[in-house]
């Protein structure tokens, strides 16, 4: 074998690798058009989203996320997220006609998403929030970039609900978080049975116990302190978007089942109101025997909360007597 076709043979080999490693990394719509997915060298350390002047930051400062440089985020949904923008993938293209008629017509605005790693900008691009698709979202890299359904292997739900400037959506889905020693009084009314409704004043560590009128005696102070630990964290489900301002007009006008307020020894008070929740298809409905309706004056949205989470507070007053 002379050098001429030894070299030769050495090309060809070259040439081969290098096709191959470029099919490899080919990308059907090419790269620049669908790499949605972000790829940290060690991990994501800052997301921003930005939309109509607005702008949101989610930023890990030593172990936590904090929101918008002040309060820390709800772990759940910062996993959720950094899971979304590691694993998501193209669905399926988006035609010019069905962009124009789902995204232009209906002027939507998108969330401008970018994705940092400590100062560096490892990835960026634009959701288009729709419900012309489950996952909730059509997304393009740039303005000018082609349109995409993304989507993440493995969940079958709304990922567009993830990329959101409302701050309630990151906070920590808390009611009560409260220590026995910070309660000063807790007020249970049960407005569907009011002989059941109670009243707890905690004078540095001396209770008492009064019905709707009268303070009563014969109760068990054990009783009285477990149930004031319940306080420590009661926490809901999920936020409820999904109601119009009609259904939470007639909700909020309707009678609460209960209605806890609790006033801490710094002064502060929180009105936690339940209502009743139905469940399944409209004109079908029943009682949600899992959920209720609750929102505190803190918020104007009303919230989902399950039994499971507040029933340690729905007590009757004999709950406080031996047994």
């Amino acid at each position: 074998m002379n050098k001429r076709t030894t070299w030769l043979i050495i090309g060809t080999v070259i040439l081969v690798l290098l096709i191959l490693l470029l099919l490899r990394n080919r990308s059907p719509f090419g790269k620049s058009n669908s790499s949605f997915a972000s790829e940290p060298k060690n991990e994501i350390t800052k997301i921003e989203f930005s939309q109509g002047g607005q702008r949101l930051t989610l930023e890990k400062v030593g172990e936590s996320w904090i929101l918008n440089g002040k309060t820390e985020t709800r772990k759940s949904g910062i996993l959720f997220i950094i899971r979304v923008l590691k694993e998501i993938r193209i669905k399926s293209p988006v035609s010019p006609e069905l962009f124009e008629s789902e995204i232009n017509a209906k002027n939507i605005e998108p969330v401008k998403v970018k994705v940092f790693e400590k100062r560096k900008l490892i990835n960026s691009f634009f959701v288009y929030k729709t419900f012309s698709n489950v996952y909730g979202n059509i997304m393009k890299m740039g303005a000018g970039s082609k349109p995409f359904i993304v989507y993440m292997p493995g969940f079958e739900g709304d990922i567009g609900s993830g990329f959101t400037l409302n701050e309630l959506f990151w906070q920590p889905y808390m009611v009560f978080n409260l220590l026995p020693s910070e309660i000063s009084s807790v007020v249970f009314e049960n407005l569907a049975d009011t002989v059941n409704s109670f009243t707890i004043l905690n004078n540095k560590g001396h209770y008492s116990l009064s019905d709707r009128t009268n303070i009563i005696s014969g109760w068990d102070t054990a009783f009285v302190t477990r149930y004031l630990s319940y306080f420590t964290r009661i926490t809901f489900e999920s936020w409820a978007p999904d109601l119009d301002e009609k259904a939470k007009e007639t909700i909020e006008l309707s009678q609460p089942l209960y209605r806890i307020t609790v006033t801490s020894k710094s002064g502060s008070k929180t009105t936690l109101s339940l209502w009743e929740k139905m469940a399944g298809e409209e004109g079908s409905q029943k009682k949600d025997s899992d959920r209720l309706f609750g929102k505190t004056e803190s918020h104007d949205d009303l919230f989902v909360i399950r039994y499971f989470d507040i029933d340690p507070l729905l007590k009757k007053r004999s709950y406080f007597f031996p047994r």
